[in-house]
Order: structure tokens, then sequence, then C-alpha cells
């Protein structure tokens, strides 16, 4: 069973949509797209959100990320030298800011991250991976469909 579209978000929230797009476009500006796309691909499977895992594995594809990569994103913890530990230490963080069951992001989590991205970097992935849940959230609501099945 395909979900009908509820909302054309775009169309009846063109102020929020532009703002939001001009804010995608700030954090993913300094963030590395090979690292983005990954980030954004983890947060968006974490949300079930169709339409971005989509948009996100397209765009890595076309980025020339290596399939065996996007497949296994769900399982990153399982296949350590498919990732760098750079990314690595981007996966958890983007993991932690996206469920946050405990209601915080472990300080562990932080540290690791803080040992691979300085304060500036650090905070442009904070900004990317609070974006992309922003982005899923929006879709999920309004059951936005994935271009490739329209």
């Amino acid at each position: 069973m395909t979900a009908t579209q509820r909302l054309g978000f775009s169309e009846h929230a063109p102020e929020i949509y532009r703002a939001l797009l001009r804010l995608h476009q700030a954090a993913t500006k300094n963030v590395d797209p090979r690292l983005a796309d990954l980030v954004m691909i983890r947060a968006s499977q974490i949300n079930r959100c169709a339409f971005c895992i989509d948009m996100h594995t397209a765009d890595a594809r076309k980025a020339g990320e290596r399939e065996e990569r996007i497949s296994l994103l769900n399982a990153w913890q399982e296949v350590d030298r498919l990732y760098t530990e750079r990314e690595r230490a981007a996966l958890a963080l983007t993991e932690a800011m996206t469920v946050l069951t405990d209601g915080f992001v472990p300080d562990e989590v932080f540290r690791q991250a803080a040992r691979h991205f300085d304060q500036d970097e650090l905070a442009e992935l904070i900004g990317l991976i609070a974006t992309i849940n922003t982005w899923n959230r929006v879709n999920v609501a309004a059951r936005t469909a994935p271009a490739s099945i329209r």
C-alpha cells in the first residue's frame, strides 16, 4: 500500500518552506557533501522518511558514493571498515540527536564527535542533523511521496 500525500507543505506554508530551504543551504554549506549525504540518509532511515531516503540516496549515488556504503548504512556499527572514524562519529551523533530516547545526547557520543570535528565543524554538523530531522518530520507528517515512485 502506498500512502496518499496528505498535504502539499510548500504550497500551504510557503514562507516556512522557503525558510527551511535557506536553513538547509546554510546547514550543508560547509559540511563535506559525502558526509552530509550519509548523515541525511541515516537520520531519514531512523525517522522512516521515504521521501528523504529516496532523495538523499539518489544524491549520494550521483556524487559517487559506493552502493555498499549506502545499503549498509542502517547497520553502520556492524561494518567497521566501511566507514571512517570521522564518519562513524558523525553517524553516532546523528543517531543520538535523532532518537533522543534518554532526552539528551550522551557525553561520550559528543566527545567522540568533538575528537573528529573542530568546534565550527561540530556546530555545522549539529545544524545539519537538526535540519534533516525537521525535513523528515515535515515530510512524514505530510506523507510526501518519494520522487522515484510518483
